[in-house]
């Protein structure tokens, strides 16, 4: 007679993510593939966190992210399936490394067309100066030096040392060091030789001013890091690698805006089991003594769990937060848990800056707007523009901005013979002082004259049939974010690395971070370069290969 054994099968272990922003969503793939029960808890009615998508009076608005770049990131959180490994594939595959400068209908992989349709976008950015001239960049060196040759001839053969300078930053800052984490000091002391012989710690924009003569060009070659909260004149020069990250593998559009993508990554979340539950806001990380046999006092802090605005308890063996760094150190962990991230190291962090941000829909007039989908409009100061927006956080007399028009790609975005468009203002975050109630309102109404004026869009207010605008206290406020930063903490040289925060807590065992407040930085490629860091880390502590 044969006696059969009960297995009883073993317990998933629980996680909790608090955000649905990108950052959680692809960490909560990733950690379902590896066989956890993941469970999403975000405190808007729906998923996106800064990413988030508004439809009203028929037009579609992604409120947050519109560039989209390294799409072979988004290939892979689609390829992902249950208990593979997943940590050990190549982070950069050869067929990757040496692919050419993306083209059309090379935007999505296989596994990405299933869930979304990404396109191409050329040029990646219609640079406006405000003399009227532009420049269209496009990462095609060709047409790259035929526009320097019109407006700043002097200009190209620093444009030939710029660009082999920046490309290998880019082979060293990102193809090798990209899914580092600087989790000690011997990690970062590592690699600090090889960026000072590549010059990569000085200012960007001191490092772009080496190669060119004409502000222009050091306009062209420097404004990128504020799409990531950075300012040119302090961010360290290895942000010059963004250049060849979109060279290399372009900008693309996810059609039906970056909302579409958002659901995607939903969508593939829910088919590996995870869930998201909406309106579940996160009052605290729950947090008790570890139940060893060290003292009392010596006994690590463990995360158990979290507990809800509503009253209720969510036990978890980890907990991630893929909200604001700051706040989730000073609002949702004990002050007695935290010795690193203490109110004194969180408070003194630099924050990044903030953003006016506004949503207008309009008719279309039959006359062709000489507009691309992304617009960079420069105003007639750059550095003392920024030094009053980072350093003495006032606003200016004038101001520069990043202006999206998608129906140009997608006109479903707007009800037949509109157009949906926002255009994003740098400002100060609200350690200013400045009273945004009263700010706002006539911040817009100089944009909407700056617009008309400069013919940008002709008679635009009369064409107007929706409009509205966020301001820091939205970032402050909705999104929980201290002193209503957009980005995280100021990605400059001393908040890098291993001195950025921590994606596995130094404070609390079982805690950990993910997103654009951990390293290695805002913007989406960097989010979801995040989550696998994240993920890693989680797998290592649980004994995961």
């Amino acid at each position: 007679m044969s006696h059969e054994r009960n297995v009883v099968p073993r317990r998933a272990k629980r996680a909790v993510i608090i955000g649905a922003g990108f950052g959680g969503i692809s960490l909560g793939i990733r950690l379902q593939s590896l066989g956890f029960d993941t469970l999403i808890v975000e405190r808007l009615d729906g998923p996106g966190g800064r990413g988030y998508q508004k439809k009203v009076n028929g037009y579609t608005f992604d409120m947050g992210p519109t560039v989209i770049t390294a799409p072979h990131f988004i290939e892979e959180l689609f390829a992902l399936e249950h208990r593979q490994d997943n940590l050990q594939a190549p982070d950069f595959p050869a067929e990757v490394l040496s692919a050419p400068r993306i083209t059309a209908g090379q935007s999505g992989g296989p596994r990405t067309r299933e869930y979304v349709q990404l396109v191409p976008i050329l040029p990646f950015y219609r640079i406006i100066f405000d003399d009227g001239t532009f420049f269209d960049y496009d990462g095609d060196p060709t047409n790259t030096r035929r526009q320097i040759a019109e407006l700043a001839p002097q200009d190209l053969a620093g444009y030939e040392r710029f660009h082999k300078d920046a490309q290998a930053i880019f082979e060293r800052g990102f193809l090798e060091l990209g899914y580092t984490y600087f989790g000690d000091i011997p990690t970062m002391l590592r690699v600090v030789p090889d960026l000072m012989r590549l010059d990569a710690v000085r200012t960007l924009f001191s490092f772009t001013s080496k190669y060119f003569q004409s502000e222009k060009m050091r306009q062209v070659f420097s404004f990128e890091t504020l799409l990531i909260g950075g300012n040119p004149l302090s961010v360290p020069a290895i942000y010059a690698m963004i250049h060849f990250v979109e060279k290399t593998w372009g900008v693309h559009y996810a059609v039906g805006g970056t909302g579409a993508l958002v659901q995607a990554l939903v969508r593939k979340f829910e088919e590996l089991g995870g869930q998201i539950r909406y309106g579940a806001g996160v009052q605290d990380i729950i947090v008790t003594d570890d139940w060893g046999k060290a003292p009392r006092l010596t006994r690590p802090r463990v995360a158990r769990g979290v507990l809800l605005e509503s009253g209720e308890r969510i036990p978890a063996d980890l907990v991630v937060s893929n909200g604001d760094w700051a706040n989730t150190y000073l609002k949702r962990v004990p002050a007695g848990a935290r010795r690193v991230n203490s109110d004194l190291r969180v408070k003194a962090a630099r924050q990044s800056m903030s953003l006016l941000v506004i949503y207008f829909g309009f008719k279309d007039d039959g006359q062709p707007l000489n507009l691309k989908h992304h617009n960079i409009l420069l105003g007639p100061r750059y550095e003392a523009l920024l030094r009053e927006i980072f350093g003495e956080k006032v606003l200016g007399t004038d101001f520069s901005q990043y202006l999206h028009v998608p129906t140009l790609t997608d006109p479903a975005l707007a009800p037949p013979g509109h157009h949906a468009a926002y255009t994003l203002i740098p400002v100060p975050h609200n350690g200013s002082g400045l009273d945004w109630k009263i700010e706002g309102p006539k911040l817009v109404e100089r944009v909407y004259d700056y617009l008309e004026q400069r013919n940008i869009i002709p008679n635009l207010r009369a064409r107007l049939t929706h409009s509205e605008f966020i301001t820091p206290d939205y970032f402050a406020g909705t999104l929980d974010s201290y002193l209503g930063n957009a980005f995280g903490p100021e990605p400059v040289l001393v908040q890098s690395a291993f001195f950025r925060p921590h994606n596995r807590s130094e404070d609390v065992k079982n805690l950990y971070l993910v997103g654009a407040g951990a390293q290695p930085g805002g913007g989406t490629p960097s989010v979801m370069m995040s989550a696998k860091m994240t993920a890693r880390l989680i797998a290592e502590d649980f004994g995961l290969d």
